[in-house]
């Protein structure tokens, strides 16, 4: 596999991201993975957050992994990677000005983009954890990504949540996100091809779909005909490893087989109940 220079891995997903078709991620958690999915033929990668948070701690996704944290991890996989990945960077680590430093260090890291999303992270004191930021602050970080990137093929994405919001809501904050120049518009939550049409009609920049295999959306070609040019269907490889490391290991010690599902296995493992019992006894966080 001969290797690209960072900024030709942009420009790599600049293209795609021009490009007419629907491109579906692979989940690269690691160099090895980051690899594998090259020789395979991926024309993009993604780092979940959440998948590095299992990765890193072996905690759920909770916004525990702090920017360095994530920054080693997407240094690992930019070292070696010959596909263009695009870092879920959650909130962007804090306020504007940390999503300036999270812009820096990923790019710096060699990854082709990063997503930056509204949500209220981490979760506040009383708050609901889908929570989100107000339009004018989410503005502000588009804008703090876009002063702060030095190539100008590094793509800074926009995620909004169009599960918890109504339609019109929605398409104001894309709209805005786009007036503030994000590259892109990434979705999560998108219920179906009506309501993913609604929000992609007044639209004039790219999609990014993280769908989770909803099925309700599963037409390639319709997706690219409504803009969408990054799909992110889930992990299902990081998670087909943990099951894989756990019967390995298993069958070492003569352990009988589980019935427990690769899913459940991570949730066995990362302790989520810990972690919700102290939101609800520290923080009083609601679901």
């Amino acid at each position: 596999m001969q290797r690209a220079s960072h900024h030709q891995l942009r420009a790599q997903l600049r293209e795609l991201l021009a490009a007419k078709s629907c491109y579906f991620t692979a989940s690269v958690f690691d160099p090895m993975a980051a690899r594998i999915a090259a020789d395979l033929g991926f024309e993009v990668g993604i780092l979940g957050g959440s998948v590095a948070s299992l990765q890193v701690l072996a905690a759920p996704d909770f916004a525990l992994i702090t920017l360095s944290e994530f920054v080693e991890q997407a240094t690992r996989i930019g070292r070696v990677s010959r596909l263009p990945v695009i870092a879920d960077a959650d909130h962007g680590y804090g306020n504007a000005l940390n999503v300036m430093r999270t812009v820096v260090e990923l790019e710096r890291a060699g990854i082709a983009a990063l997503t930056i999303e509204d949500t209220l992270l981490p979760a506040q004191f009383g708050r609901k954890s889908t929570d989100l930021i107000s339009i004018d602050e989410g503005v502000g970080k588009i804008r703090a990504a876009l002063e702060a990137r030095v190539d100008p093929d590094f793509a800074i994405i926009a995620r909004t949540h169009a599960g918890v919001l109504d339609t019109a809501e929605v398409i104001r904050r894309a709209l805005a996100y786009q007036e503030a120049g994000a590259d892109a518009i990434c979705l999560v939550g998108v219920e179906d091809f009506a309501h993913l049409q609604q929000i992609a009609a007044p639209l004039g920049i790219p999609l990014m779909l993280v769908t989770y295999g909803n099925p309700k959306l599963n037409d390639k070609e319709r997706l690219a005909s409504l803009g969408v040019r990054i799909v992110v269907n889930g992990h299902a490889a990081y998670f087909a490893a943990i099951k894989a490391t756990y019967d390995c290991l298993r069958e070492q010690r003569g352990v009988d087989a589980s019935d427990l599902t690769a899913s459940q296995l991570a949730l066995k493992y990362s302790l989520p109940d810990e972690y919700r019992e102290w939101a609800s006894e520290y923080m009083n966080v609601k679901e």
